[in-house]
């Protein structure tokens, strides 16, 4: 085990990750110098010849009254069922969290909540397992997604896939004169005007423009484009993928509340798909939904309209995390609940 101190150890694990089955772009040195407001570590694990075979990109904040935490979105990369490469990166992260005087460490993997093997060897090694979230605001990264196994897929083949009102959408959009441009930085400026639209709208918070400039900044074009569908020369909706390693994330999604019967959004993601299936990509991801599948729930239109596209419904096991200060880690987590429920509620009055 080691803790990467250069930039070429930088550049060793980029290169692991990429080419890693389990690549998350949320482990990138790109994504860690989005959140810059954090501090990024990285621990390997190798090999007795000292080549890397397993990683955990590790963000570190420093909470006002409670400490510093340290967090890793979609970690760890490697043979999660390997349990001596898991007690190698175990054991850096405690390494860290004695350096940073850490009240917790947590991941949100990208694992299944079905996979005992990874149950048993995490709590083995110290960690404790959080699995109880059903909806957004419980967990920082969403806890169940849908996934479009595109691997050795033609566009025809991912097409017929789609449910019957999907492919009608599409086509309609299309024949009534919607187009989809990849845009710019200062494209980002009309992606935000309606993402704010979207966020009063649907009762989200959104990020700032500047926080989708350094994106930009950080991760295009490689890794990361601006798609904006247009009618009339007017820009009705935007999408932002994110590409890296084996897969494409769809992010980020914006609609106006203006031509919506154009069904621009379908389009979008057909576009997006379509780029996923060039790349010869494993997996399209179009992240979060509820796991509250009931008719009733405010969130089951975005649920029907990802499931539309014929992935599969995904359950990751939540949040994987070691308290290192037991009673000061519940007093923060009491802290932020409290303080989510109250900007949800602010919210919703604002509505």
């Amino acid at each position: 085990m080691r803790i990467v101190t250069d930039e070429k150890d930088r550049q060793a694990y980029k290169e692991f990750l990429e080419k890693h089955e389990r690549c998350n772009f949320q482990q990138s040195p790109e994504w860690a110098k989005v959140k810059e407001n954090w501090i990024n570590e990285i621990v390997l694990a190798e090999d007795e010849s000292g080549k890397i075979i397993g990683a955990v990109s590790i963000l570190i904040r420093k909470i006002p009254i409670f400490g510093n935490i340290m967090y890793s979105s979609r970690g760890p990369t490697c043979d999660i069922h390997d349990i001596s490469v898991m007690k190698q990166l175990t054991d850096g992260i405690k390494e860290l969290a004695k350096k940073y005087k850490a009240i917790v460490y947590k991941a949100e993997p990208d694992i299944l909540s079905s996979d005992e093997e990874y149950r048993k060897i995490v709590t083995s090694l110290g960690y404790k397992i959080k699995d109880d979230a059903k909806n957004f605001r419980e967990e920082i990264q969403p806890r169940y997604v849908f996934r479009l196994d595109i691997k050795n897929k033609t566009e025809d083949e991912i097409f017929a896939g789609f449910h019957s009102k999907t492919r009608y959408n599409v086509r309609l959009a299309i024949k009534k004169g919607v187009e989809v441009k990849e845009g710019t930085r200062e494209d980002l400026k009309d992606f935000h005007k309606i993402m704010v639209e979207t966020g009063a709208r649907d009762g989200f918070i959104i990020r700032p423009l500047s926080y989708f400039e350094k994106m930009y900044d950080e991760m295009a074009p490689e890794h990361m484009k601006l798609l904006m569908a247009y009618h009339d020369g007017k820009p009705i909706s935007g999408v932002i993928p994110i590409f890296y390693g084996n897969k494409t994330w769809y992010l980020y999604g914006a609609s106006s509340n203006e031509h919506r019967n154009l069904m621009p959004n379908y389009l979008l993601q057909w576009e997006m798909i379509k780029m996923a299936i060039a790349r010869k990509d494993d997996v399209y991801d179009f992240r979060g939904v509820s796991g509250v599948v009931d008719e009733n729930h405010p969130q089951y239109g975005l649920y029907r309209f990802k499931k539309g596209f014929g992935a599969t419904f995904t359950e990751f096991v939540g949040e994987v995390y070691i308290p290192f200060k037991p009673f000061t880690y519940s007093l923060y987590k009491f802290s932020e609940k409290t303080f989510r429920n109250l900007r949800g509620l602010k919210t919703k009055f604002k509505k």
